[in-house]
């Protein structure tokens, strides 16, 4: 996670103002003063031939000032030439060449001058060109014959253009030149082999030039090399090609870039070290080019003199070129001239100090005019690079210009002297209203003007000294600089103007907000691709600013997707995949500033599949495979799985071969005989599998005979009298050879006979007419045409089962409990099998109960007892029953003859639970119980026992125990108080025993639940069904909407229409129904019938035989199944109005309801 904060913006708005802190003073344009060049095309301007040509010179002034040009130093009459003309209210050339010309014809040295009646301003000396693009000379190049090893130069030597054109080669077929360190390209443009190979005579060279303004590429005739080749190359020291000998110089000017070459030759290729002498290299304006055979410095000064030298090496020797460094410059300023204002009387000066090397020198001229030549002014006096003014007078006005050059350029500046009487004034906006963010630095601007120049003070609000010092800087031209703004700098700032002719004063209101800070920031996650990650950015900002949260991903705005979530304080991204690794910013920001917090986001995916599989070392029964590793895509490599194919048994079908660890890319197989194969690799990671590579070339092994047999070899009979033979076949790997098939012998067992056999290219072999259940001796061998397998092993297989012959007998039985029998029978003899013996089986049946009327089940149930065994137990029995049971022998073929017929009966057992043990409580004094008997009795029921106890919270009351008649279901219990609940456990009896018991508890107390809600162990009441209760909590939904309606229409009291409605029709005489409508918000305060008032006023309803029937037309109200009712409700005889208190009334539901009759 890295934070990053943004630099806030100081202002709101942006403050125009024509003062910067050092900046030169200007005069507001609607007072008068001399000309100034605001606009100018650059020196040396080299221009497109194919165009019109532009000379640009603007100025400022009042009055306007007026234009003309001189060309070579000479005045360039505009008005004579038809292609020449100069803008309007502009200074600026326009050279038209649509009707004719040649640009050529107007190159030169022009300049600009800028006149009013104060002064006249000049341009720079603009030196016009037009831009050259000449064609290269037409020659015919031969060969060019080298020994190999040899150095070369390919010289372009390209035609002189204007600007110079960007040099590049390639092949004719405009295929480039590949360089590295032995082939490169010299700033010169020329070609350099540090020593020449056999592979490049593979293509031609050609020097191609581009050139700038006409967007043209020309192409020199290509260079055939021819490479003579020779027995081994010999190995040589370097030398150098460029530049030649030991030493050279080099000139450069200030400010810009040294670039020095050193290309050397040799064999092997040398390596290329640059350093300088006394002292180390610039490391933050140093660049190494060209494969380090080019040295760059940036902006060079002074300082980057001396001595550089380039050491050449190899390991045959070095050698050593040094570079004389000589840095000149140009004139540069130190003191530019600016324009000087002053009041009638004042004193001032201009300064023109320049530096350069050789030291220039400094011309001064006035409107244009060698100084020496104007008219003399004795308020004037020039010393060397200053000019002098005392007394100044209106007179003095003019525009002076200073010229300081040297052999390498020249400097030229305008500067004017304006003599005004004016009083202070503002040139802002006033009361501007500023916001600035908490302990930043901003500065407060009062753009102002007056002659002579005025001082400037801050008060803040209203009040107290001159603000200066401190955390506050006044700059000269008056701006206000608070270092570090705190909560109470808040305020009105006020500045104020002064000079002797007068005052003048603006206002500034500041406000401080609070900073913008991501409290919590995003951070670095690593996550496997597919899963879901939240990057969390909280922000605090001021609340009087709007805040905007943002995010960048990898620098550049985030499109927000439909896998991704952005919200206030997080972005979420649902699946990631691999394209979302990168750096998250969370950017926060306000109108005044901004805070970044940075995360990056790593995503863990699958790695790439490995790629170029090569087969190296290939042996009779081995290969080596090499392969490429993919990108792991962030989670290290930890296996490679090796899978091979081969097309012959199972074409198209990949089996794996070897695992390797995931460090190695190279690995040793070891193969079979006689197999295609061919080999994929795939790459395992944490987070899974790649997908596989690219097949291998195929390799085919040599044959040999079957070193193994076939496994899983069985004897096996699927009839009474046959065997079958089977195996599980051998593989592609283990066939070793062509014609793979098996030799199939067998003989039975301990007969000597002689051993069957038979050829089978099969899994299997049935063999016939066997005897039933014999042993046989079965062998299995793998041949191929190159010969037999080793001898295989002998498996003993056994021929087809019979049904058993014999059933078990004197079958005895004893009964252990009311639920389980032992049993015990003589085994069958060995020959009666027929098979191998897999288990006794007894089958036996309920055949009736003890109890009368009591229908049972008579399905026959089965109990095995595995392998050769005399007895058993038979269990989960019913109590009570009788039962038969018969025995069996069991082989593979079936069953046996049944044994005879067994009869047992089962004593009593104890009963099941009561069924539906139900606990009822119609009120807070009785508890009402209710059973069933049980499903299973298990015998004759003797009664039943009930246990109970009372408990509150933790406390248990006295256990008490009840005995009843085998015939009683019911029974009431007497509560002791009407706060404790009751646990009841109940059970049936047999004279064996008290069965399993069923319990139930009291509901919770009538704050807890209804009283009189049932419950049950076997079955849930219709009370408790969801959608019984859904239908209820609708029914009263619907009703209370109904009574919150008919409240709010009687509470307004309005008049509604209803003279079709009245049984007998309205007269005129009734003054409150003139308009057809009449007043019933106080007719039912008369109390109905059945009802009666209480005390506090609202109508009880005081029985419920009265139906809302009764209150209707022709009484056909009725009332839907829930009990809602329907009908027409409307007024049944007129009632007299009174006056009635219909706050009351509206409380009650039933008077609502009742209102509507």
């Amino acid at each position: 996670m890295d934070r990053q904060q943004a630099l806030p913006w100081v202002h709101t708005a942006l403050i125009l103002f024509l003062l910067s802190p050092g900046g030169a003073i200007e005069i507001p344009m609607d007072l008068t003063q001399p000309p100034t060049i605001t606009k100018q095309s650059v020196k040396d301007h080299i221009v497109d031939p194919r165009d019109n040509i532009l000379i640009e010179c603007e100025a400022k002034g009042n009055p306007a000032p007026s234009f003309h040009w001189t060309r070579n130093s000479r005045f360039f009459n505009i008005a004579k030439d038809p292609r020449v003309s100069m803008r309007r209210r502009s200074g600026t050339l326009v050279i038209d060449f649509r009707s004719g010309g040649r640009p050529e014809e107007y190159e030169g040295e022009y300049q600009c001058f800028a006149r009013n009646k104060f002064g006249t301003a000049l341009s720079n000396r603009i030196r016009l060109q037009v831009s050259k693009s000449p064609l290269w000379p037409k020659e015919n190049l031969d060969p060019v014959v080298v020994q190999e090893g040899a150095p070369l130069t390919l010289q372009c030597n390209p035609p002189p253009g204007l600007p110079s054109p960007v040099i590049f080669w390639m092949s004719s077929s405009m295929e480039p030149i590949t360089q590295d360190k032995r082939v490169s390209q010299g700033h010169n443009g020329d070609l350099y082999f540090s020593n020449v190979m056999l592979q490049d005579m593979q293509t031609d060279y050609s020097c191609n030039a581009r050139f700038h303004f006409t967007h043209t590429i020309q192409q020199k005739n290509p260079f055939t090399l021819k490479v003579l080749t020779t027995r081994g190359v010999a190995e040589r020291t370097p030398s150098f090609m460029y530049p030649q000998g030991t030493s050279s110089s080099k000139m450069v000017l200030r400010g810009m870039d040294l670039l020095l070459d050193c290309i050397a030759s040799g064999v092997p290729t040398p390596d290329i070290a640059w350093y300088k002498k006394g002292g180390d290299l610039p490391s933050d304006k140093t660049k190494f080019e060209n494969f380090n055979k080019a040295l760059r410095i940036t902006n060079v000064s002074e300082e980057d003199s001396g001595e550089y030298f380039c050491l050449a090496s190899n390991k045959m020797g070095s050698i050593r070129h040094t570079i004389s460094v000589r840095v000149k410059a140009a004139p540069y300023w130190l003191d530019e001239p600016k324009n000087l204002i002053l009041a009638p009387g004042e004193d001032g000066r201009l300064v023109c100090r320049a530096n350069g090397n050789p030291k220039p020198t400094v011309q001064w001229m006035v409107n244009g005019e060698p100084l020496q030549s104007a008219p003399p002014n004795p308020n004037r006096e020039v010393a060397g690079d200053t000019i002098i003014f005392r007394d100044t007078q209106i007179s003095s006005r003019a525009v002076y210009q200073c010229n300081t050059s040297n052999e390498h350029g020249y400097l030229l500046a305008n500067a004017f002297v304006s003599v005004l009487d004016v009083p202070p004034r503002m040139l802002s906006p006033r009361n501007q209203l500023i916001r600035v963010i908490l302990y930043n630095r901003t500065r407060l601007d009062c753009p102002f003007f007056g002659s002579p120049i005025p001082t400037l003070r801050w008060f803040k609000n209203g009040q107290g000294s001159n603000l200066d010092g401190g955390n506050y800087h006044v700059y000269e031209n008056g701006s206000l600089e608070i270092k570090m703004i705190r909560k109470e700098d808040q305020g009105i700032y006020t500045c104020v103007a002064t000079n002797i002719l007068g005052k003048a004063e603006n206002q500034v209101r500041l406000e401080v907000k609070d900073p913008t800070r991501i409290y919590r920031m995003p951070e670095d996650q690593v996550v496997k691709r597919g899963t879901t990650v939240q990057l969390e950015c909280r922000v605090k900002h001021d609340p009087s600013l709007k805040l905007t949260v943002s995010w960048l991903k990898d620098d550049e705005p985030l499109y927000i997707g439909n896998r991704m979530k952005k919200e206030d304080d997080s972005l979420t991204i649902f699946g990631v995949a691999e394209r979302d690794q990168g750096s998250y910013t969370c950017m926060a920001s306000t109108e005044l500033d901004q805070d970044l917090a940075k995360a990056y986001l790593t995503v863990l995916g699958r790695p790439d599949r490995p790629r170029d599989l090569e087969l190296t070392d290939l042996a009779e029964r081995s290969v080596r495979l090499t392969w490429i590793p993919g990108d792991d895509n962030n989670s290290p490599i930890t296996d490679y799985v090796i899978q091979f194919e081969e097309d012959q048994f199972q074409p198209g079908v990949w089996h794996d071969h070897s695992k390797f660890p995931g460090s190695v890319n190279s690995a040793v197989l070891q193969l079979s005989p006689y197999v295609n194969y061919q080999f994929r690799v795939i790459a395992v990671n944490e987070v899974g599998s790649s997908h596989p590579s690219l097949p291998s070339e195929r390799y085919r092994t040599s044959g040999a005979p079957p070193e193994s047999n076939p496994s899983d070899v069985k004897g096996e009979g699927t009839r009474k009298n046959n065997m079958e033979i089977t195996w599980t076949p051998m593989n592609a790997t283990s066939a070793f050879g062509p014609n793979l098939r098996y030799i199939v012998k067998w003989r039975r067992r301990e007969t000597r006979e002689t051993w069957n056999n038979v050829t089978v290219w099969g899994s299997r072999y049935v063999v016939g007419q066997t005897p039933v259940y014999v042993p046989y001796e079965i062998r299995v061998q793998a041949e191929n045409d190159f010969g037999k397998g080793p001898e295989p092993d002998t498996v003993i297989g056994y021929s087809g089962e019979d049904y058993p012959r014999a059933a078990p007998t004197e079958v005895k039985i004893r009964v252990l409990n009311s639920t389980a029998i032992s049993l015990q029978w003589n085994r069958v003899y060995s020959d009666t099998v027929q098979g191998q013996l897999r288990e006794y089986r007894a089958y036996y049946w309920r055949e009736s109960s003890l109890l009368k009327n009591l229908w049972v089940s008579q399905k026959r149930q089965q109990a095995s007892f595995p392998g050769d065994r005399p007895r058993g137990v038979v269990a989960r029995l019913f109590p009570y029953s009788n039962y038969k049971l018969e025995m069996v022998v069991v082989n593979g073929r079936g069953d046996g003859p049944r044994s005879e017929t067994k009869e047992f009966t089962t004593p009593e057992g104890v009963p099941s639970a009561p069924r539906r043990f139900r606990v009822r409580q119609p009120n807070l004094e009785t508890i009402n119980l209710e059973w069933d008997h049980p499903e299973h009795p298990n015998g004759i029921l003797i009664g039943y026992t009930l246990k109970y106890v009372a408990f509150n919270g933790t406390k248990l009351g006295k256990p008490l125990v009840e005995n009843f008649s085998p015939n009683q279901t019911k029974f009431s219990v007497q509560r002791a108080d009407p706060v404790s609940r009751y646990r009841f456990s109940l059970s049936a009896r047999t004279q064996v025993g008290s069965g399993e018991a069923a319990t139930e508890e009291t509901p919770a107390p009538p704050n807890e639940a209804t009283p009189t809600a049932a419950y049950t162990n076997n079955q849930t009441d219709i009370a408790t069904r969801g959608w019984f209760i859904g239908l209820m909590c609708a029914i009263a939904l619907l009703v209370l909407i109904l009574l919150i309606v008919c409240f709010i229409k009687r509470s307004r009291g309005g008049k509604y229409p209803v003279r079709e409605k009245k049984d007998v029709p309205l007269g005129p005489e009734d003054p409150k129904e003139e308009d057809g409508s009449f007043d019933y918000s106080d007719e039912d305060n008369k109390p109905l019938q059945g009802s009666q008032t209480s005390l506090d006023g609202t109508i009880k309803q005081q029985e419920s035989d009265d139906s809302l029937v009764d209150y209707g037309e022709g009484g056909e109200g009725q009332f839907n199944e829930d009990g809602s009712f329907i009908g027409q409700y409307t007024v049944k005889k007129d009632k007299e109005e009174t006056e009635g208190n219909e706050s009351s009334e509206a409380t009650s539901p039933v008077n609502a309801i009742y209102s509507l009759a």
